[in-house]
């Protein structure tokens, strides 16, 4: 049969409300769509980890499933695109559905490349219990080498313990760096702050060889970041017919994106839509605005959203209240799917009305006045473009599968026994963006920030390990916050003077974009420093609550309390459980 456009059978001949956040702000009964055997399009399900990804202090193995996931559909790249040319298509993948048992399709996106980035796709590996997922992540564009080095000591990130300089400042948290054959713990620091830039802090990727070193850089915020597509669930039967092929055609409303929105760090990616109830705060689940004072990671993405929030003291509570209300009251919760909204526009809606509408056609984005985005139609040549450039992402996918599964099976095959680092040559991924300095200076990210020199006085101590791979011991189970460390570590938490200078900045400093590449650049020393925007203030901090202390919004209120948080919401930010379902 001829290439199946799913996207036409999506096409709406009316539009529910959808918020002011993309110009949709008229409610408009939406008519009913055509039956569609064999496949449902979802409102909520993983964000395509290109667009989004998690950060664990303590980096862990990916979840694994019994089932083989499904070749690769053929996805054509929609007709309407956001204007730029530092703008791609990237292909979506099979993600896990819990609840169903099986894969679903998360569809591909529209991008802005971060800003000297390139980006290495997530892939499911074979592993003893079945398939195992292996976390993407950008890499600096100019590497050529990658480093797989042994598994970091715990984290000693304890976030600060004295008040930020100003209420335009930001804290980075600290990192493990590779240098000189060991570990050596870098502090954390404030710096300023950006609205238009998230800034991701250096952190490291699980992977079967190893563990990867991606440094810090600048992202664009979430609404110049690019265009997510609603994720689908095809049956077997529809996906596996000749000459299928698929076309997304619906979008995530922008503005539900960011208020739905969660956390599942054990997966490497975050989530949208309904996961209020409390058993996914059990199987890993976090809200976004808790995430962070869990101690277990960072989320740029509240941390953006924080600062733009800097002044108003009542955002984070009215953020809490908000989940509380949809966490006890389930019929205020956005449909699972398109249908169900659909069927609730019809109805009317309630009085919260916008709030259910996480989905939209995508002409209707297009055409909106408000949206920060501008559209622009995919002309044949580009269109030709991006289907050769997913036939050579693919390849590219199985030659960092290919990489990393015969070396891991030459190693053993378990990273945290490593003594010493591998290095790799490092080929080119299909999606690399120019560098910072092409952009002009309009579109261009801030100077990287000034780091601080390793404490080489701070001694590492191994992680608790234990359960299996994919799986948080028993013991880190439980509220935020309690994950379990040995005594020497807590005490190291306690005591750190975690953003103390060491003198002025670290003794190899380096201007714009291209310093401290770490593990991906040639094992260049992880210990360079940058200089660039805001100088480095840390200061003595004992377990201090991050979430609560941060952004200059007064005295520091969560000292020694060792993962308490206001982000604790009915124990929504558990540690991960890992979801291993041996079907």
């Amino acid at each position: 049969m001829n290439a199946l456009q799913i996207y036409r059978w999506l096409a709406f001949t009316a539009l529910v409300a959808v918020g002011t956040t993309i110009g949709l702000n008229q409610c408009i009964t939406a008519q009913e769509l055509p039956p569609q055997e064999g496949m449902e399009v979802l409102t909520r399900g993983p964000v395509h980890e290109a667009f989004a990804e998690t950060i664990l202090f303590d980096p862990e193995p990916g979840i694994e499933v019994a089932t083989a996931p499904p070749e690769p559909i053929e996805e054509i790249a929609p007709d309407q695109r956001p204007a730029g040319e530092n703008v791609a298509w990237i292909p979506g993948y099979w993600g896990w559905d819990d609840e169903r048992n099986d894969f679903l399709w998360v569809s591909g996106i529209w991008r802005a490349l971060p800003p000297g980035r390139q980006w290495v796709p997530g892939y499911w590996g074979q592993s003893p219990q079945g398939f195992q997922w292996t976390s993407g992540y950008w890499a600096d564009a100019e590497a050529k080498q990658i480093d797989y080095l042994p598994e970091p000591p715990a984290t000693v990130e304890a976030g600060p313990n004295i008040d930020a300089p100003s209420a335009d400042e930001i804290w980075l948290p600290g990192c493990w760096i590779w240098q000189q054959n060991r570990y050596a713990w870098r502090p954390g620091y404030w710096t300023q702050g950006n609205q238009n830039w998230d800034w991701v802090p250096d952190h490291y990727v699980w992977t079967p060889r190893g563990y990867v070193f991606v440094d810090g850089y600048y992202d664009y915020s979430v609404p110049r970041r690019g265009v997510v597509f609603a994720p689908v669930y095809f049956q077997r039967s529809l996906y596996t017919q000749r000459g299928f092929s698929y076309s997304p055609s619906t979008v995530i409303n922008p503005g539900m994106f960011v208020r739905h929105l969660f956390l599942r760090p054990g997966y490497g990616h975050y989530y949208f839509g309904d996961y209020y109830g409390s058993n996914y705060a059990n199987a890993g689940f976090s809200p976004w605005f808790a995430f962070q004072s869990s101690r277990r990671g960072y989320d740029p993405i509240y941390a953006n959203q924080r600062f733009q929030h800097r002044r108003d003291r009542g955002w984070e509570q009215q953020a809490q209240a908000n989940f509380q209300h949809l966490r006890e009251n389930e019929n205020a919760r956005p449909p699972h799917n398109l249908a169900g909204q659909i069927a609730l526009a019809q109805r009317g809606g309630t009085s919260r009305g916008s709030d259910f509408t996480v989905a939209a056609p995508l002409d209707k984005l297009a055409q909106s006045k408000d949206s920060r985005l501008r559209f622009q139609a995919v002309d044949p040549a580009e269109r030709q473009q991006f289907g050769q450039r997913g036939q050579a992402y693919r390849k590219y996918l199985q030659q960092r599968q290919r990489l990393e599964a015969d070396a891991a099976r030459t190693s053993g095959g378990d990273p945290a026994l490593a003594a010493e680092p591998a290095r790799r040559p490092f080929s080119r991924s299909p999606f690399v963006a120019p560098p910072a300095e092409q952009l002009g200076k309009d579109n261009g990210p801030p100077r990287r920030h000034e780091v601080l020199k390793p404490d080489l006085s701070v001694q590492p101590q191994p992680r608790v390990r234990g359960g299996t791979p994919g799986t948080l011991p028993r013991s880190r189970q439980g509220t935020a916050g309690s994950a379990q460390v040995d005594p020497q570590t807590q005490q190291q938490r306690q005591r750190l003077n975690q953003g103390s200078r060491q003198g002025e900045s670290a003794d190899q400093s380096q201007q714009g974009q291209g310093a401290n590449r770490g593990g991906n650049r040639q094992g260049a020393s992880e210990g360079q420093s940058q200089q660039g925007q805001g100088a480095s203030r840390g200061g003595k901090r004992q377990g201090a609550s991050e979430g609560q202390s941060q952004q200059g919004q007064g005295a520091s209120r969560g000292s020694n309390q060792q993962g308490a948080s206001s982000g604790q919401q009915q124990g929504s930010s558990q540690n991960e459980s890992k979801n291993k379902k041996k079907q």
